[in-house]
């Protein structure tokens, strides 16, 4: 009878146990339902976190694009995002031995690289010349991780890329080729920080082509993101976030009058939505400013549908192909049910000068010039997507691209959390940002940061630039000049680059690396995700929302003869996860 007794007790003392360890089950918000929301709230799971997603839209997957296929790098550039690919067991395929460097369409007619150097001769000596400049530039940079690490390199953040490749002396068609590139992947090079470009091109000097282009994911992004969708378990859209607020005891999130409670929060919106969301307590001035001043691309893309191809048939499989005559960077689809789509990419002023049109008058404008070049093109088109993301009010631009001056004032600004937030995204990424490697990786970091968090752990404020570089840069500014090598092709004939670019007095810089960062074509945001359970609402009054946009990219360029080792900050991610910073060759998928 005593035995039974105790046995009773036990299983009594058990029961109370399971309900106490049931009671302080760590809890976690993910606000984002991008690429790198979806990973911090799949990884958060696996580690036994009750995790709720809340997505603003009706579907998820963020800035997945339109590509029904996508190039991927291999284990040695892209490890992250190889891995969620075997482990989701998605389909690829390997890219074709020719298309894995990037094709020219100029004045109408399709080169591929091999072609350039017979029949265009002086076009490609420009190009290979500009390439082992921006590599060299590169070179300057020790450590992606830090690139104003001296003040002679802090100076390269006052110079834009325009003023530098204006001093390279490159040939028209040259210029509008490179000019194309760095706008698909960036910005205008006129909106450019030298120095981010420069360490862009320093994340990926070395990287191969080869590497890079080494098969397609079948489905493109929007696969990648509903494999992380099926694997969650609340999930809920149609949810927008207006207010955040943090307290000793955890952190409220509101979604019209509803409120939200959990330990934590992980926040991947793009950087200028969060404007929409009201903090408590609130973000500081640094904060504030970068959500307002961190310079993003522009883009505009454009699917067409053809019945058949009406391009040449080498051209057929080619992953990027830039253009000289208005028609931005062509990205050729694998042939779809018998179709063919030829995705355009209308970037920086490009995109700019087109909001004016309606979608029907833009898609217009572009079939007039490919007609001109492919007769056959009005008779096979069969009809259009278009994604205009620099005017979407939920991203606020394509991709980071830092301007001048920004590198100094909000470099790795995103990287730590405040006090029980956690953020991930393109933002918060020094070495992919805008990729398929780098949203993947940004969610990682803020599944492993809360979980540190809930340990215990601080985070101390990552250091920006030298210690005296402030004052000094100005001077070294000067000494570190640009190059020649004006970009400058507007979707019809003449971007601002056309005009002289704003004088920038700074003596001449090393030579530059090459195209900034692989811009990864965008897929269509999965389809509407119904969400599962939603985590247990607690009434709340309705807050005020703020605004969410996404980010942008980084120039780099060279010093004066002048090479200090540059501090090593603190070294974070594989080699080239993602493809990100190479010549007219990259392509990945942005997403966030």
């Amino acid at each position: 009878m005593s035995v039974g007794w105790l046995r009773a007790c036990a299983l009594v003392v058990l029961g109370l146990f399971s309900v106490t360890a049931l009671a302080k089950d760590k809890t976690a918000i993910v606000i984002g339902g991008g690429l790198s929301g979806l990973t911090a709230a799949y990884e958060l799971q696996n580690k036994g976190w009750q995790v709720t997603l809340l997505e603003a839209k009706p579907s998820l997957g963020g800035r997945s694009g339109m590509a029904t296929s996508e190039w991927i790098g291999n284990d040695k550039t892209q490890p992250v995002l190889n891995k969620y690919v075997s482990t989701f067991k998605l389909s690829t395929t390997p890219a074709p031995e020719f298309v894995r460097t990037p094709g020219y369409l100029i004045d109408g007619e399709y080169f591929s690289a091999a072609d350039l150097t017979t029949k265009q001769p002086a076009t490609a000596e420009a190009l290979k010349r500009y390439e082992k400049t921006r590599d060299d530039l590169a070179r300057s940079i020790d450590d992606p991780q830090n690139p104003a690490a001296t003040n002679t390199l802090h100076a390269l953040d006052q110079i834009n890329v325009s003023s530098w490749l204006d001093k390279q002396n490159l040939p028209a068609t040259a210029r509008q080729l490179i000019n194309q590139d760095i706008r698909t992947h960036y910005d205008e090079p006129s909106r450019l920080s030298l120095l981010y470009f420069a360490q862009q091109s320093r994340v990926y000097r070395g990287v191969s082509d080869r590497d890079l282009r080494a098969s397609r994911l079948v489905g493109g992004s929007p696969v990648l993101a509903q494999a992380f969708v099926k694997q969650l378990k609340t999930i809920k859209t149609n949810s927008p976030v207006s207010a955040i607020t943090q307290d000793k005891d955890g952190v409220t999130v509101k979604v019209g009058s509803v409120g939200y409670q959990a330990d934590y929060v992980v926040l991947a919106v793009p950087l200028r939505a969060l404007n929409k969301i009201q903090l408590t307590p609130a973000l500081d001035a640094q904060h504030l400013a970068a959500i307002k001043g961190t310079n993003y691309g522009w883009r505009d893309q454009i699917m067409l549908k053809f019945k058949t191809p009406v391009w040449e048939s080498k051209a057929r499989m080619s992953g990027e192909i830039y253009s000289n005559t208005g028609l931005g960077m062509l990205w050729i689809e694998p042939a779809l049910k018998g179709g063919a789509n030829v995705v355009i990419n209308l970037s920086g002023d490009n995109a700019r000068v087109m909001q004016a049109f309606g979608d029907k008058q833009m898609v217009d404008q572009v079939l007039i010039r490919l007609h001109a070049f492919y007769p056959q093109a009005r008779g096979s088109f069969t009809g259009y997507e278009i994604r205009r993301y620099s005017t979407d009010p939920s991203t606020g631009g394509s991709y980071l691209a830092f301007g001048p001056g920004q590198i100094s004032k909000y470099w790795r600004l995103w990287e730590r959390p405040l006090q029980r937030i956690a953020f991930a995204g393109e933002h918060t990424d020094t070495l992919y940002p805008g990729t398929l490697e780098g949203a993947l990786r940004t969610g990682q970091r803020a599944a492993s940061q809360v979980e540190d968090l809930a340990a215990g752990k601080s985070f101390e404020p990552v250091k920006v630039g030298p210690a005296a570089a402030t004052a000094a840069a100005a001077g070294a500014g000067a000494a570190v000049a640009a190059k020649k090598g004006n970009f400058f092709t507007n979707l019809f004939g003449g971007s601002d680059d056309d005009k002289k670019p704003e004088p920038v007095k700074a003596p001449e810089p090393a030579p530059a690396p090459a195209a900034p960062a692989p811009a990864p074509t965008p897929a269509p945001a999965p389809a509407p995700v119904e969400a599962p359970k939603p985590a247990a609402p607690v009434k709340a009054e309705p807050a005020k929302k703020a605004a969410v946009k996404p980010a942008a990219k980084k120039p780099a360029a060279k010093t004066e003869a002048k090479k200090a080792p540059a501090k090593p900050a603190a070294k974070k991610a594989e080699p080239a996860k993602k493809p990100a910073a190479k010549p007219a060759a990259t392509t990945e998928t942005k997403a966030q």
